[in-house]
């Protein structure tokens, strides 16, 4: 999935994260997202691939342990900001 929701409204965005999480949790199915928000990234993932700008190879992969079932309040723990600022961390040495 390329950025499915980038164009959307934060409430909307945030209710197909769940949804897509169910679903995810009801099939099993491996799900590819790409996606330049971070904690959209942290929230969803149970990896996450950082690319390198240039020309676009794997910079790290980084497991994200959070716990399942996932609900929006999540964002306001301390291992969401820290998986987040660890990213962002690596965004910026790209």
């Amino acid at each position: 999935m390329d950025e499915p929701f980038g164009a959307l409204d934060e409430m909307t965005r945030d209710h197909l994260n769940l949804q897509l999480l169910r679903i995810w949790q009801d099939t099993g199915v491996t799900i590819l997202f790409v996606t330049h928000s971070i904690p959209e990234a942290v929230f969803l993932g149970q990896n996450v691939l950082m690319l390198q700008a240039h020309p676009g190879r794997l910079k790290e992969k980084v497991e994200i342990n959070l716990p399942y079932p996932r609900e929006i309040k999540l964002r306001d723990t301390q291992e969401f900001t820290r998986h987040t600022a660890y990213l962002r961390q690596l965004l910026e040495t790209c």
